[in-house]
């Protein structure tokens, strides 16, 4: 059964085979949204423009989501494209790699504010330039990790953007609602991604991540997609403002300690 059938969805973040969003935008598509997709940039144009195409998608378009006037001309052509969105995904986080490794208290004034433009402020500019295009029942969407809520080493400045952005979301769920567009986060166990890749320390926690877990797996962008369908879909048609996990219950445990061999 498609649970998107007749919905478009507009995905923001692809930047290879590995991102979530690109596991996002797959399950999107094999339960029925026509795809749009949204690039960082020149550079990253030769891989998400043939992996949009793969899902035939032909609405393909550059945003630097750090300036206004670029999300508000991608605004402009999606309500050409398209006249309405169901379905918008933020899959967008940056910080310089200095940033991501040692303490916290090292972050640099600008720094911290690179961080929060384009980690966070984009999520609510996007939702500021699309709020008028979207149809009632539809659904913004923006990922997230456990390190907004308890100290992960050397993720620093991104875990207090990660932070402020669980805040944006519950903020943007309280205003778009009456118009009934619903606010998600999905907060994701660790995946080896290209943005994850920048982390000091990732490999050392996603090698011990499945020991320690309850479910003993790894987390995948497939495991993303699925859920992103159905906050995406009207199965979710009550949830709004809330951060779902999708990390084999690594959240819920207070003292994690390995299985014994």
């Amino acid at each position: 059964m498609e649970l998107l059938s007749g919905k478009t969805a507009l995905v923001f973040g692809v930047a290879n085979e590995r991102s979530i969003a690109w596991g996002i935008a797959q399950a999107l598509h094999q339960h029925g949204a026509t795809l749009g997709f949204s690039y960082a940039g020149e550079m990253l144009e030769r891989r998400v423009r043939p992996l949009a195409e793969t899902l035939g998608s032909t609405f393909i378009e550059p945003c630097d989501v750090g300036k206004d006037e670029d999300i508000q001309r991608v605004a402009e052509r999606a309500a050409q494209a398209f006249g309405q969105i169901d379905i918008l995904v933020h899959s967008i986080g940056f910080a310089r790699a200095e940033e991501l490794d040692g303490p916290y208290y090292n972050t640099t004034r600008e720094g911290f504010r690179l961080a929060m433009d384009v980690s966070v402020y984009s999520f609510t500019a996007l939702a500021r330039a699309f709020q008028p295009l979207l149809r009632p029942g539809g659904a913004l969407l923006t990922m997230t990790y456990y390190g907004a809520e308890k100290v992960a080493p050397n993720y620093n400045v991104m875990g207090v953007a990660k932070a402020a952005l669980e805040a944006s979301v519950r903020y943007l769920a309280y205003d778009l609602g009456p118009r009934g567009v619903r606010v998600n986060a999905i907060s994701a166990g660790p995946i080896r991604t290209l943005a994850s890749a920048g982390v000091s320390g990732f490999k050392d926690m996603y090698r011990h991540f499945h020991r320690l877990a309850p479910l003993q797996q790894n987390v995948t962008i497939e495991d993303i997609g699925g859920t992103a369908v159905y906050l995406c879909s009207d199965l979710s048609a009550k949830v709004t403002g809330e951060v779902v996990y999708v990390d084999s219950g690594y959240n819920i445990l207070g003292f994690p300690i390995p299985p014994c061999d």
